[in-house]
């Protein structure tokens, strides 16, 4: 691909956008499912997410919160299998050259975010399945069983607690990459976020 390509390939934009939604709805979800009650009755339909705007119909009653952490965890495991797609596609296809109107310190600061963006992007879903892993309950894909339940408290916990940092630590990197593409947008009025636009 020739390096000075102002856009990056349709297929880039088309994940750099689904993964960047998904995961910002994953949190939101994972915020809204924490404090569920455990002992809520099983019901087979509710609003989802209390937003009044799609109640789910279930074939089998479940309580909302069992279904919400499956629900997370098949979101989970398609994120993780995207996001590797997306990191291959990135080593076999050389992303366009940084504008040159942008500061050297510009450069580092970009390539370094991105890199950290890339970083979070598997540990997030990694710590995630591991914790599942070690819960009793394990992890079904959209209600097809993937990785059975080890059912270990300790590590559970411990990895309750790294997935929970390490998400107050992405969407504090999410919301600064934000930040800057709104910079290069109203500010330095380049073509920053023409690269990644999906027209």
């Amino acid at each position: 691909m020739n390096t000075t390509t102002i856009r990056y390939t349709k297929t880039a934009i088309a994940l750099h956008w689904l993964i960047g939604l998904a995961i910002i709805a994953m949190f939101f979800l994972g915020w809204y499912m924490a404090d569920l009650p455990k002992d809520a009755p099983k019901v087979a339909s509710f609003d989802f997410m209390d937003l009044g705007i799609y109640t789910v119909q279930l074939g089998e009653a479940a309580s909302p919160r069992n279904f919400y952490f499956n629900l997370h965890k098949s979101i989970g495991v398609t994120l993780l299998a995207l996001i590797a797609f997306r990191i291959l596609w990135r080593i076999t296809h050389q992303p366009p050259a940084l504008l040159t109107t942008m500061k050297e310190w510009e450069k580092k600061l970009a390539k370094g975010g991105h890199h950290l963006l890339y970083l979070l992007m598997v540990i997030m879903p990694l710590s995630g399945l591991i914790m599942a892993t070690y819960s009793k309950f394990g992890v079904k894909w959209f209600g097809v069983p993937f990785i059975s339940g080890k059912d270990n408290p300790d590590i559970w916990h411990l990895f309750e607690g790294v997935h929970e940092v390490l998400g107050f630590i992405f969407i504090t990197v999410i919301i600064v990459h934000i930040i800057a593409a709104l910079k290069h947008q109203f500010i330095d009025k380049d073509e920053t976020m023409k690269r990644m636009s999906l027209r």
